[in-house]
């Protein structure tokens, strides 16, 4: 089962003279981690709110879980899902552990289950337990972002939305938190929906992403997809499909391994020691970093275990970028279809 369904989804608010969001239909799927992507103003942030039902829908239905949310009370579904935003929104005058038990403390849990959450969701998202007794004020702007993504997490919601929740923090503690975030997914498998502007981040993070423009989807596909086969010129040029380490960046050293029959074969070490080893989750951008810094036509692909996996060499990086068509149809067995709205003409506003 699907964890959200879209139905002809519309917002249209007063004194506007275009929807928000129109007639938007999708499927995601459970446990999928999709980004809203898009330039400000395309209808990313409406659309998440109308699943949470901060914003009601002028038309269609949103079925979550299988019931339509507007079956649900408001209250009552908002404490069924995770919500992140920019700004973290953390209560200023309580401490770092009341912040994170709202919604557990609203649900009616004994205070031990509370208490062992907050030291479990502390621990996950990389704080010290001692942290329970600060308040927001006394934490750097990325750990403020971390008891944010504690407080979703607290109920254990199977869906998260996100709103832009990392836009506002320095580039290096941001890239920090995507890494936590990724780790936290791999751990609990949750269905995410995630809005951002930032192509980088969209592709780091998301399974699948949804691109927006002037309140319908454009492209919702897989992000190797949308870089090797975007619908149109305004995909390419938003997520910058033509850069090849881009693409690069999209595929697995083990993708690579396993596509010998796309790529003629993989490059074969000499006896001598390598200077360097690959790992097989790694991706190919990185890869190339490597091999540049090794100074070698090929290096060896081991994985944690010790074992050698195969090799991977500048000729087979070359190789995959020729036949990224290959590549995209191999790594993305399944592939959600949606409807696509009639596109609009250029000189409406995006």
């Amino acid at each position: 089962m699907s964890a959200i369904v879209v139905e002809n989804l519309t917002q249209q608010f007063p004194n506007e003279l275009r929807p928000a969001v129109d007639q938007v239909s999708f499927e995601v799927e459970d446990g999928a981690f999709v980004v809203l992507l898009g330039p400000s103003g395309c209808g990313k942030t409406t659309l998440l709110k109308m699943i949470n039902r901060l914003y009601e829908p002028t038309s269609g239905r949103i079925l979550v879980g299988g019931v339509d949310a507007r079956s649900l009370k408001d209250t009552d579904l908002r404490r069924r899902i995770g919500y992140a935003i920019q700004q973290t929104g953390l209560f200023p005058h309580m401490r770092i552990e009341r912040n994170i038990a709202v919604v557990p403390r609203l649900l009616g849990w004994e205070q031990p289950r509370i208490n062992a959450r907050i030291d479990e969701l502390l621990d996950l998202v990389g704080l010290p337990r001692a942290y329970r007794m600060r308040y927001p004020r006394q934490l750097s702007g990325g750990e403020q972002q971390r008891v944010g993504l504690a407080r979703a997490l607290a109920a254990d919601p199977a869906i998260m939305l996100m709103d832009e929740p990392f836009g506002a923090i320095d580039a290096i503690t941001r890239t920090r938190l995507q890494d936590e975030l990724a780790g936290i997914q791999r751990k609990l498998r949750k269905t995410i929906m995630f809005v951002t502007h930032d192509v980088e981040e969209a592709l780091r993070l998301a399974d699948k992403i949804i691109i927006m423009r002037a309140g319908t989807i454009v492209q919702y596909d897989t992000p190797l997809n949308i870089i090797t086969r975007p619908r149109d010129k305004f995909v390419r040029d938003l997520t910058g499909a033509d850069d090849m380490l881009r693409r690069l960046s999209l595929i697995s050293v083990r993708d690579a391994l396993a596509m010998r029959g796309h790529n003629n074969g993989l490059a074969a070490t000499n006896g001598a020691a390598p200077p360097a080893t690959l790992s097989p989750d790694e991706n190919l951008r990185d890869a190339l970093s490597q091999l540049l810094r090794a100074g070698t036509k090929s290096l060896p692909v081991v994985d944690p275990s010790g074992k050698q996996l195969g090799a991977l060499s500048f000729e087979d990086l070359r190789a995959l970028l020729a036949n990224t068509e290959a590549v995209a149809g191999y790594s993305d067995p399944i592939r959600t279809e949606h409807r696509v709205p009639a596109e609009r003409t250029e000189n409406q506003p995006a």
